[in-house]
């Protein structure tokens, strides 16, 4: 009840409306043409639907005129506003089409009756003569006083409000099954929801780590440079800071270079067909990198082979940043079974052994792995410091 009291209030009350009785003109036109067939529009309707584009069209009515702003503006659609790209598709459109051309047949009824009737409700009621062929004479056999007119007339236009919100309810529910995403779109809308969240992730970590550690760094130098009021001290603070900086700016860029890809969609980003890029990348910096690929990269399912990449790319973007410089050893191997990727580097001289992988970089080659069904695991390995990581193929769908 309090919906329906809402309802003259919301826009969409009127656009649902609309969508109703678009379809009317097209039975209306067809009555004037054959009127002892009134069911052949059905079948003239029907074959446009296996079209492509015709469920990307009423795909865009429904989403404008059967959803409210609040709906046509959430994160996952509850109306696809895509072509048909299977038959499954094009089969559920074509039900659309019939669908929505009955419930379009019988709201012309009530919608052309209603208002007619109430209109001559109040002519009554104002001491008008009504013939015997009207509306209200067909609806009221005995023509009913004017007094009651005037109660009659707002009670038919409430009925009718009524029934264009209920209709309006059912087809858009209707819409929502049959011109919804299907199970693919939902896959790649769920594939690129988990990049987005995984690089959102990954940048505030690495923001966090790099970034948010050379400014305490730079703080306390400066702090530490006042108070000492030493020249000798002062000038190797400022050295200090000035070397965070440009450590800092340059970690910034490889983040904010992350960030410009991610905005790419999932189909245009880099995969694992493209590691001689980040080897070539590494071997510039001074690594002395040995690559050992094999098997089917190019058939790799997306989500396995963007996220092995970018595994890739931490793990190397490691070993520069911890240990400079040194050999590496990288083997990329795709089997029947799924995904091996082991990346092995010499142990830094002169730094604390670690003995887990716990730094954010590590942590999100974790994330990922598991994310997918697989696993991956960091820490030495015979004197050497070894990523090691395994994503499965039976498990992506």
């Amino acid at each position: 009840m309090k919906s329906l009291l809402h309802a003259p209030l919301r826009g969409v009350t009127y656009t649902r409306w609309l969508h109703l009785v678009t379809p009317v003109l097209i039975v209306a036109v067809w009555m004037f043409i054959e009127p002892e067939a009134p069911w052949m529009p059905a079948l003239i309707i029907a074959p446009f639907g296996l079209l492509p584009w015709v469920r990307l069209a009423e795909g865009l009515q429904a989403q404008f005129l059967l959803l409210g702003p609040r709906e046509r503006e959430a994160d996952e659609p509850l109306i696809s506003t895509t072509a048909s790209a299977r038959w499954g598709d094009r089969w559920r459109t074509v039900l659309w089409l019939e669908i929505r051309l009955v419930i379009a047949f019988l709201a012309m009824y009530p919608t052309v009756w209603l208002p007619a009737t109430a209109v001559e409700l109040l002519l009554r009621a104002a001491g008008e003569p009504v013939g015997d062929g009207s509306m209200l004479a067909v609806v009221f056999p005995g023509l009913p006083p004017r007094w009651l007119c005037l109660v009659l007339a707002p009670l038919l236009l409430v009925l009718l409000l009524a029934i264009v919100v209920v209709l309006g309810r059912l087809v858009t529910a209707i819409a929502a099954r049959l011109l919804g995403p299907s199970a693919a779109e939902r896959m790649t809308q769920l594939e690129k929801r988990t990049e987005d969240l995984l690089e959102r992730n990954r940048i505030a970590r690495e923001l966090h780590d790099s970034i948010g550690h050379a400014l305490t760094v730079a703080v306390m130098q400066a702090g530490a440079a006042r108070e000492a009021g030493d020249p000798a001290f002062t000038e190797r603070a400022l050295a200090a800071i000035e070397e965070t900086g440009r450590a800092a700016l340059e970690d910034l860029e490889r983040v904010l270079l992350v960030l410009r890809e991610s905005a790419q969609p999932p189909s245009q980003r880099p995969t694992l067909q493209e590691a001689d890029r980040l080897l070539e990348s590494a071997r510039s910096s001074g690594a002395r990198v040995e690559s050992q690929l094999s098997g089917p990269l190019e058939r790799l399912p997306g989500p396995v082979t963007r996220e092995g990449y970018r595994i890739l790319q931490e793990a190397l973007t490691n070993v520069l940043r911890h240990c400079g410089p040194v050999p590496v050893q990288v083997r990329v191997s795709v089997d029947v079974r799924g995904l091996d990727l082991e990346v092995t580097n010499p142990l830094p001289t002169g730094r604390p052994r670690l003995t887990t992988g716990t730094g954010s970089g590590l942590r999100g080659m974790r994330e990922r792995a598991a994310l997918l069904g697989g696993e991956a695991e960091s820490g030495p390995y015979n004197d050497e410091w070894r990523v090691r990581v395994r994503l499965p193929l039976e498990r992506i769908p």
